[in-house]
């Protein structure tokens, strides 16, 4: 059997989107919490999506999407360098050397938060 590889693709990429979509305002989630939730992808695979992201319908906020320390690595992937933190800083969250500061605080784990 042939397995069409961008439907597989594009399958994958939805689901992720579909739970980034649910990061509420003024709080952010790991590539890896999202990764744990879905069960199916590593959190290369949705640092992958989030890169991918800007032309989803309905949109992505990929910027709340930060690495397991809070840190801005996605930064480099967004229309400029400082774009991922003045998205997050127009949401009151504050970033100090290019890391969330109180992350514990504003982490949102979709383990605990989704309710299927």
């Amino acid at each position: 059997m042939q397995v069409d590889k961008n439907k597989k693709q594009k399958s994958f990429s939805n689901d992720i989107y579909d739970i980034v979509r649910q990061i509420p305002y003024g709080r952010v989630s790991t590539y890896g919490a999202i990764a744990q939730y879905l069960e199916t992808v590593t959190p290369r695979m949705v640092g992958w999506a989030m890169n991918k992201s800007g032309s989803a319908s309905p949109p992505v906020p990929a910027h709340r999407v930060v690495n397991r320390k809070g840190e801005l690595t996605g930064r480099h992937f967004f229309a400029t360098p400082t774009m991922m933190q003045e998205l997050l800083e127009n949401e009151n969250i504050t970033i100090e050397q290019n890391a969330v500061k109180d992350f514990k605080n504003l982490f949102w784990d979709p383990i605990n938060e989704i309710t299927d």
